[in-house]
């Protein structure tokens, strides 16, 4: 799916589940959240904090809790996605219309407001050192000012590109994505910039 201008795009241009998407847009904007497009997709916020977006995949749709670990999930509903890698988001897959609840999604947005009207959230520590990985570094060695480019990247664009190497599973995945995302890193721009 190529990156929305807007939710209605958003939707359209999903391959599969528009009417669920439409039901849980209804649900979402029956509250006091604020609709936007971030990272390509609808985002809900409430006093400028991220609460809760939409997505839709092959076989499943969904909810993103931004704050989600925070939330009392006593329906057994939150997933983390992203297993050692997200702290603070949860997933709420879908994979029919019937698992769209209209009253539990407003009682966890309801909730997930609450957080922001306490003030409570969890924060990335944006202090970790970040472990590159010793193929990337010897690629990046190897390579006309790849070193000095990657030193000239925001911390998190650096983590960014560290965890993508470091994710993949098998030496042939890692060196297709070290040849993919090296012209990135000298040009400077980061690896998901085109979703911002």
């Amino acid at each position: 799916m190529q990156r929305a201008a807007s939710v209605d795009d958003y939707i359209a241009g999903a391959n599969a589940w528009q009417e669920e998407l439409i039901r849980l847009r209804d649900i979402l904007r029956a509250t006091p959240l604020q609709e936007e497009i971030k990272w390509g997709g609808p985002c809900y916020t409430y006093k400028g904090k991220n609460i809760v977006g939409i997505a839709a995949f092959k076989s499943y749709f969904g909810l993103w809790f931004h704050q989600g670990a925070l939330l009392n999930d006593d329906m057994n509903v939150l997933i983390n996605a992203q297993e050692g890698k997200t702290k603070a988001q949860m997933q709420w897959r879908m994979a029919s219309g019937k698992d769209v609840k209209p009253a539990i999604i407003k009682r966890y947005v309801k909730e997930a407001m609450s957080l922001v009207d306490e003030g409570r959230e969890i924060k990335s520590d944006r202090t970790a050192p970040i472990d590159v990985p010793d193929e990337l570094k010897k690629t990046m060695r190897r390579t006309k000012g790849a070193t000095a480019a990657f030193r000239n990247l925001r911390r998190g664009l650096q983590r960014d590109y560290a965890e993508y190497i470091a994710s993949a599973k098998r030496d042939e995945t890692k060196q297709q994505r070290i040849a993919k995302i090296l012209p990135m890193i000298i040009a400077g721009v980061g690896l998901n910039d085109k979703y911002r």
